[in-house]
């Protein structure tokens, strides 16, 4: 089979298209057909040897996959037979034309929903979901703050947080193009972070400050966003992209009695019934019309390299999928 394999950290050119052999389930596992898979900032922190845990070299990248069950191994349940279609979190392989997973962790696809579709919602719609319900707890009439609001997250998160009940929700993006993309998602205020006082306009629209941030930027960032932060708010951070770091005295958050929260969608993955739930309620979401998906691009296995480079160029928006079938 092809795969694109990390034998070294570095840029996108890093990322090598080989033949290996195909994998073999064991007793407790399925071997997937790739149809499709997402393509994520984790991805490239992978590559780069600065993901949260450890990257053992030589690496396949993709952590969430669509396709059709083409062998299962002789424990797992009649359910998953052979031609099943399913999604699933992997913790690598997604970059390749097959990969074998824990039984547990696959979950059938609607029959009504094609696989590009199913692959963009693992991954960023999960955790979109559990950032802003399971860490976030967010409540009817808050207001909620997400940075990077046109990015696969940032475009669910804006939709999710209307779904769950949110009064509120104020967007940040680099361009007007982005911005205007979060609003046709449902976001009420619009405001450039790249512009100098981005956070006094925050706090122009949310006098007592917002009560759910969520924020993947790091550095100053983070530091202007808690200076946004409500009484009782919850700061929710899921990533680190500038590479900057910020120290925070932890005690200036007892003023407020507020939060700042880690989220790390792994530790969601080891829970399969909160898992199964949340994804089967993301699905229904999006059959119904709630939930729209925005596919940014759809690109070829060989090029995942090129994914990379517009992905870090910030000439994207949405979800990015490689097709592999």
């Amino acid at each position: 089979m092809k795969a694109i394999q990390i034998s070294k950290y570095g840029g996108p050119d890093v990322l090598e298209l080989i033949d290996m052999e195909k994998p073999v389930p064991a007793p407790d596992e399925v071997l997937i057909e790739i149809h499709a898979s997402g393509v994520n900032y984790a991805d490239t922190a992978r590559r780069e040897g600065q993901y949260v845990v450890p990257t053992p070299l030589p690496f396949i990248p993709g952590a969430e996959t669509a396709g059709i069950i083409s062998e299962a191994g002789a424990s797992v349940s009649s359910d998953l037979k052979p031609g099943t279609r399913v999604v699933c979190l992997v913790d690598s392989g997604g970059y390749s034309e097959y990969v074998r997973v824990h039984a547990a962790s696959v979950i059938p696809i609607p029959d009504d929903m094609d696989y590009q579709t199913a692959a963009s919602i693992p991954l960023q719609g999960l955790s979109a979901y559990h950032i802003l319900k399971t860490m976030g707890r967010v409540q009817k009439g808050e207001t909620v703050l997400i940075h990077a609001a046109a990015g696969g997250v940032g475009l669910l998160a804006v939709q999710l947080a209307k779904i769950f009940g949110a009064g509120k929700v104020i967007a940040t993006a680099s361009s007007p193009e982005k911005l205007k993309l979060a609003e046709d998602m449902g976001a009420d205020v619009l405001i450039d972070y790249t512009e100098e006082g981005w956070e006094e306009r925050v706090l122009e629209a949310a006098e007592k400050g917002v009560d759910v941030a969520l924020e993947m930027a790091g550095g100053s960032v983070f530091k202007k966003t808690l200076r946004c932060l409500a009484p009782f708010g919850r700061i929710i951070v899921y990533g680190n992209a500038s590479g900057e770091q910020y120290k925070m005295n932890p005690q200036i958050l007892m003023r407020r009695n507020q939060s700042v929260m880690g989220f790390f969608l792994p530790q969601i993955m080891k829970k399969p019934e909160l898992l199964q739930s949340s994804i089967n309620e993301l699905f229904a979401y999006v059959n119904d019309g709630r939930l729209k998906l925005s596919i940014g691009g759809v690109y070829p296995l060989d090029q995942a390299a090129k994914v990379h480079k517009d992905l870090q160029s910030r000439l994207t928006k949405g979800k990015l999928i490689l097709s592999i079938k």
